[in-house]
């Protein structure tokens, strides 16, 4: 496995790849990395002839006073997780070769950015455009695998590919989770044993909540606040963040559930803030 930290690098040798007719597959990552992670590396793999993990922590999808400081890293760790993952190349550039002093070019979101994270992050998508932009510019990447615990973050991206004409197909990978159900994050490293003991409840609530609507409650807000009332008993150690109901594609609130919806939340629970969705479909 080759390692590069320049992007200018990067882009030689993806272009390279491209002019011998070999298929490029990108895992795009901030590092940190675990089960999840490797198991997008594994979908990837058979979709090319060259697999380009990066590790990248993105200074512009997070705003004041968010973990950028003190996010998770593993330098060392996830070079041997990706190359065990049958990655060819490891990208992981300092954050002043990807932005420079005066860079003034960005990629809006759409729409789709408005709720969830975006409500209370609402630089993150933002941010999230313009770095994968760039990722794909620099891969030259014919696949791209993400995972759908940020099934929000996925949906922006497949409308930026299409409404920029963007050559790439992509790829969503289901929720890795513990044994307990707990969703996979880099960010879970952050609780402390008492919180990662409770925060399995999170699956717990949305699968009570997709089981109460195939039962036949399809009120939205009644379903929310279920799902409130739930984590107020079986989680009082956990703040949410949001509770919503969307339409999977849209990423827009719904009143009813009259067809697939996607139940996520964003809990905080200590210095972790953790999201989870479950697609509901009736």
């Amino acid at each position: 496995m080759k390692i590069i930290t320049e992007p200018a690098e990067l882009q030689r040798q993806c272009l390279a790849w491209r002019r011998q007719g070999l298929t490029i597959g990108l895992v795009p990552t901030m590092g940190y990395l675990h089960a999840g992670h490797a198991a997008l590396m594994d979908r990837a793999r058979p979709e090319c002839d060259r697999l380009v993990v990066t590790l990248f922590v993105n200074p512009t999808q997070f705003g004041e006073n968010e973990d950028l400081s003190t996010y998770p890293r593993n330098p060392e760790g996830d070079a041997a997780t990706a190359e065990s993952h049958g990655a060819d190349l490891l990208f992981a550039p300092e954050p002043g070769t990807m932005y420079a002093d005066n860079h003034a070019t960005w990629v809006e979101a759409p729409r789709l950015g408005v709720h969830l994270c975006g409500a209370t992050r609402p630089i993150h998508f933002r941010g999230v455009c313009t770095v994968v932009t760039k990722l794909f510019m620099l891969s030259q990447a014919d696949v791209a695998v993400f995972g759908e615990k940020d099934w929000q973050q996925l949906a922006i991206l497949r409308r930026m590919v299409r409404d920029l004409n963007i050559p790439v197909k992509l790829i969503g990978h289901p929720i890795v989770r513990e044994s307990d159900g707990l969703a996979l994050s880099s960010r879970n490293a952050y609780l402390t044993e008492e919180e990662r003991a409770a925060a399995p409840a999170i699956r717990r609530g949305l699968v009570k909540l997709a089981e109460k609507a195939r039962a036949g409650e399809r009120d939205c807000a009644a379903l929310k606040r279920f799902l409130a009332a739930e984590y107020a008993a079986e989680l009082p150690m956990g703040e949410p963040d949001y509770i919503e109901i969307v339409h999977p594609d849209e990423i827009e609130p719904l009143d009813a559930i009259d067809g697939p919806a996607l139940a996520a939340v964003a809990v905080r629970m200590g210095k972790a803030r953790l999201i989870d969705n479950i697609l509901i479909e009736v």
